[in-house]
């Protein structure tokens, strides 16, 4: 439909038009509804230290001494380490180096809260100024 204004003739081809919009939306949705969800991988899983040496590309070597030290986290209830693949990923996420980039929000906020007022040198009182004890004197 080209016109502004719809007449009373024009209502049947106008129905017919919805009816077939609303149909294709319908269509849509359900086709949407039907796909399959993607399934995030579980992460909480325990791992060799040799899969944790290939998936940090850090020696074995490495690995074995760093879990001794207790710098990754990891438990050995018998003879073999256990090791969570998502707790390795928040261990290298907190040793990063470089920090993670901050958003426009979190560095305006960061910037407000360093530009605090500090108070003016004339509104302190000069009464709670301590001075210093001369012995002798009283």
């Amino acid at each position: 439909m080209t016109k502004d204004q719809i007449t009373f003739n024009d209502l049947p081809q106008v129905i017919a038009e919805l009816r077939d919009e609303v149909s294709g939306m319908k269509a849509l949705l359900l086709n949407l509804q039907n796909r399959p969800t993607q399934q995030r991988e579980n992460r909480h899983r325990p791992v060799t230290p040799e899969q944790v040496a290939e998936y940090t590309n850090i020696p074995l070597a490495t690995i074995y001494q760093k879990l001794a030290n207790r710098e990754i986290p990891g438990s050995k209830p018998g003879k073999r380490w256990v090791i969570y693949l998502d707790e390795i990923d928040k261990w290298l996420e907190a040793n990063r180096k470089n920090p993670i980039p901050l958003t426009d929000e979190e560095q305006n906020a960061a910037i407000l809260a360093s530009h605090k007022r500090k108070p003016n040198k004339s509104s302190w009182n000069d009464e709670t100024i301590v001075k210093p004890f001369d012995g002798d004197k009283i």
